[in-house]
C-alpha cells in the first residue's frame, strides 16, 4: 500500500507549543502508513525539535524566512510543494498568509489547519480573512479544545469543527533523568524551599505581571517560598524590573530557556500560570503529568484539563487576590500539594498522552484521504462518461 506523505507547515521550530505540538505529531505517525515531511519557514534555529526530528529520521526543509513579512516565501515554498506532492498538507499559526496560494493549486490534495489558540487571538484583525476565505476554500479547521471550536463559530461561523486536545509524552515527565535533591542542590534550592513555577513565554498573553503581584501579595512572606520563571521573550528585562520593586529578587529567579523541562518540574512543588487567554496549553499537562498540583486561571481550554478543588484551583483571569490565596493555601499545606499533585499525575496518565491526539489526527487523515480518493474516482467516472458520449456521437455522424 502506497505511504500517505504528510506534509507540516510550521512558521519555525521554536520552542512554543504549537510547534511542539507539530513535532509530537509527525514523530508519532505510524511509519508503515504514513510518511512525514517538515516545513518551517526560518532557517534552523538550533532548538531541540530539529534533535527530535532528526532522531526520528524526519525530513525537514527549511526556507530561511526574514523577520517581517517575506515576499520570497510565496516563490520558496511553491517549489518545494511541488517536489513533495503531499497527499495532506497540515498547516499550524498564521502560516496560511503564505501557503494558501500555493495550496489552492495542489488539486488532489487534502488541507487542514491546526488551530492552537482562541480564534480571536490567532492572527491579527486585518489578515483574518485569509483564514475565513481557506476554511471557506477546503481548508478543514481543527481545534485543540473546545473552548477554541467555540471561537471559530464566533468569528467564522464554522460549524462543528472538529476537537483533538493536545498531548505529551507523559512518561518523559513522570520519569525525569535528574533526581530532585541533585536539582535543587545544583541551582541553589533547600530541600524544605517550596517552589513555585511558571514555564512561559515572556509575552502579554501570559500575564506574569498579574503573577509577580500574586506571588508578593501572598507566598513572598515566607522566605521558603520561590518563583521560578522559564522562558524567554521581550518582556523578560521589565519583569525582572518589577521583581526587584517590589522586593522579590531573591525568591524570583530566571531560569532563561532550557532543554531539561521534565528535570525542572521534577524539583518543583507547585506549578503556576496566570494567563489572559490560551488555546490548550502542553505547560499545564506537562506539569500535570510531572505529579504537580496547578494553580492556573481558567483561560481557554485550561478548565477542560483539571478539576478546581481536585488536582488544583482555578481562577478567573485577571483576578490577583484569587491567584495569590491559591498560590498561599497551597504553600501552607503540604499534604494538599501531594494529593492534588497525585491526582494530576493519575489525570494526565489517563487523558493527555500522546498516543491519544497522534491517533486521532491519524483518524481524520484517513476520513480526508478516503474523502479525496473519492471524489477522484467521481471525477473520473464523470470524464469517461462524457467521452463514450461523444464517441457514439461521432459514430453516429
Amino acid at each position: 500500500m502506497k505511504k500517505i506523505r504528510v506534509l507540516h507547515i510550521v512558521p519555525m521550530l521554536s520552542p512554543g507549543g504549537a510547534e511542539r505540538v507539530a513535532v509530537h505529531i509527525v514523530r508519532g505517525l505510524d511509519r508503515q502508513r504514513y510518511e512525514p515531511v517538515v516545513i518551517s519557514f526560518t532557517e534552523r534555529l538550533g532548538c531541540d525539535l530539529d534533535r527530535l526530528l532528526e532522531e526520528a529520521g524526519i525530513e525537514v526543509r527549511y526556507l530561511g524566512k526574514r523577520p517581517g513579512f517575506d515576499y520570497r516565501m510565496y516563490a520558496r515554498l511553491h517549489p518545494v510543494l511541488r517536489d513533495c506532492q503531499p497527499d495532506i498538507v497540515h498547516t499550524h499559526l498564521h502560516v496560511l498568509r503564505y501557503a494558501l496560494p500555493s495550496l489552492l493549486l495542489l488539486k488532489r490534495t487534502s488541507l487542514l489547519h491546526t488551530v492552537h489558540n482562541m480564534a480571536e487571538r490567532e492572527i491579527e484583525p486585518r489578515a483574518r480573512w485569509i483564514q475565513r476565505y481557506a476554511f471557506d476554500h477546503g481548508v478543514v479547521p481543527v481545534a485543540v479544545a473546545e473552548e477554541v471550536a467555540l471561537s471559530l463559530e464566533r468569528l467564522y461561523g464554522t460549524q462543528q469543527c472538529c476537537v483533538i486536545s493536545n498531548g505529551i509524552p507523559t512518561n518523559c515527565y513522570a520519569c525525569p533523568q535528574t533526581p530532585r535533591r541533585e536539582w535543587r542542590a545544583g541551582e541553589g534550592f533547600g530541600n524544605d524551599d517550596v517552589l513555585f513555577v511558571c514555564v512561559a513565554r515572556f509575552a502579554p498573553q501570559k500575564n506574569h505581571v498579574l503573577l509577580l503581584k500574586a506571588f508578593a501579595q501572598g507566598p513572598a512572606s515566607d522566605p521558603k517560598a520561590h518563583l521560578v520563571l522559564v522562558g524567554e521573550g521581550v518582556l523578560r528585562e521589565r519583569l525582572e524590573e518589577q521583581a526587584k520593586n517590589l522586593g522579590l529578587a531573591g525568591q524570583v529567579h530566571f531560569l532563561g530557556l532550557r532543554s531539561d523541562i521534565p528535570d525542572v518540574l521534577g524539583a518543583m512543588d507547585v506549578f503556576v500560570l496566570s494567563s489572559d487567554w490560551e488555546g490548550n496549553p502542553l505547560s499545564v499537562m506537562e506539569a500535570m503529568a510531572s505529579g504537580l498540583p496547578i494553580v492556573s486561571t481558567a483561560a481557554g481550554g485550561v478548565p477542560s484539563l483539571f478539576e478546581s478543588g481536585k488536582e488544583g484551583f482555578i481562577v478567573q483571569p485577571g483576578d490577583l487576590l484569587g491567584l495569590s490565596n491559591s498560590m498561599a493555601s497551597l504553600l501552607r499545606n503540604r499534604e494538599i500539594r501531594q494529593s492534588f499533585g497525585m491526582a494530576a499525575a493519575r489525570r494526565a496518565r489517563e487523558k493527555f498522552d500522546l498516543s491519544r491526539m497522534v491517533q486521532a489526527y491519524e483518524r481524520v487523515y484517513e476520513n480526508l484521504v478516503d474523502h479525496s480518493r473519492r471524489l477522484n474516482e467521481e471525477s473520473a467516472l464523470r470524464e469517461s462518461g462524457v467521452l463514450a458520449e461523444e464517441g457514439v456521437g461521432s459514430q453516429s455522424r
